[in-house]
């Protein structure tokens, strides 16, 4: 596996390059084109700009999180063709450049909810969280203004205003879409983008929603096992693969983490290696990355995707805001530096382990 960082680009994040280049065993950076919108053609000279930028530092830009998919290729509207030519022109843009793994997501409306951004832990530190009964008594037309003043000056990925200022408009867009004509309108998409994939290489990783189940009625399919190994049996083609994000298919307890990674070999293509930790099954928080710390056996999820052959990009996820940083939440630089370094540590036990019983 290569151990990475998310990263959003100079002119949007608090954290550097060169601070990520410190962190022990961190080689790459996962990044994308901020500010970029749903459906627009990826520019590659800006493609290459960005990948210089990372090379510069010593690092590797190892993959795209994300390229985000139009809001008319998940609904079916009769312009989605337009958008996906465009989708195509742009990972034939990456794979020229030298890009192999995408992420990307098939969320309606909200590209993930939390209900708080800076809730405060016992050690003071602060954590996105989540209560199934504050998204009850939201107006889903309202929840973005119920966490805007938490944000930090930040603009989060799936929550920009923009986009937010239309969130009437999109729920009647989805207000015919059920969870089977989502997962039509997914296997329409995959078919189309898969001959490029096969041309240049492209690992298509999707991440799964979060939470994982539905809000305010919308459709939600990337939750559980079964629906994601429906997703790989309907375009069975090894470029169409997962993010396996254990934060937000861990939304749900039911959800058998390492089992769902071992059913899925060979298919993950990206991993993002965070904790939770519940204080009952519809009010979660994020925790630090170490298992004691939250709900998760981060050793037992770690070890499932060695003995998997895992050998893409991995990342920690949502960090606590510590030590008085300021910064995107979830996006800090410091607890994502010691989730890296945990989760290294954890990585060169097992490696170790598995070698001595050979």
């Amino acid at each position: 596996m290569q151990m990475t960082l998310r990263w959003y680009g100079s002119k949007y994040d608090t954290v550097t390059l060169k601070q990520i280049r410190q962190i022990p065993g961190v080689t790459g950076v996962i990044s994308t084109l901020y500010g970029t919108a749903p459906g627009e053609v990826w520019e590659a000279a800006d493609i290459l700009a960005l990948k210089k930028e990372i090379q510069d530092a010593g690092l590797e830009l190892a993959g795209i999180e994300s390229v985000n998919v139009h809001d008319a290729i998940k609904v079916g509207s009769p312009d989605r063709d337009r958008y996906i030519d465009n989708y195509i022109t742009t990972l034939e843009r990456l794979g020229q450049a030298g890009i192999h793994m995408v992420c990307y997501n098939f969320m309606p409306v909200f590209d993930w909810t939390r209900t708080e951004l800076a809730r405060m832990r016992p050690d003071g530190s602060t954590v996105l969280a989540y209560t199934q009964k504050a998204v009850d008594a939201l107006d889903p037309e309202k929840m973005f203004d119920s966490i805007a003043g938490e944000m930090n000056g930040a603009v989060m990925p799936g929550w920009e205003p923009e986009r937010m200022a239309r969130v009437k408009e999109l729920f009647e867009m989805y207000k015919d879409v059920d969870d089977e004509k989502l997962f039509a309108n997914l296997k329409y998409f995959l078919e189309r983008i898969m001959p490029v994939c096969d041309k240049y290489d492209i690992n298509m990783a999707i991440h799964p929603d979060d939470p994982a189940w539905s809000v305010f009625g919308l459709p939600r399919i990337i939750i559980n096992k079964a629906n994601i190994l429906r997703m790989m049996k309907m375009v069975d083609n090894p470029h169409n693969g997962v993010t396996f994000c254990s934060g937000s298919y861990g939304t749900n307890l039911e959800n058998d983490l390492p089992d769902m990674i071992r059913s899925l070999k060979g298919r993950i293509h990206f991993a993002h290696v965070r904790n939770l930790k519940f204080n009952s099954p519809d009010d979660f928080e994020e925790a630090a990355h170490l298992s004691s710390d939250g709900t998760f056996d981060m050793y037992e999820i770690m070890r499932a995707l060695y003995e998997t052959g895992f050998s893409g990009p991995i990342r920690p996820d949502h960090g606590r805001m510590i030590w008085g940083e300021t910064a995107m939440p979830g996006y800090g630089l410091y607890d994502r530096a010691l989730g890296a370094a945990y989760l290294n540590g954890l990585w060169e036990a097992i490696e170790k382990q598995a070698l001595r019983t050979v």
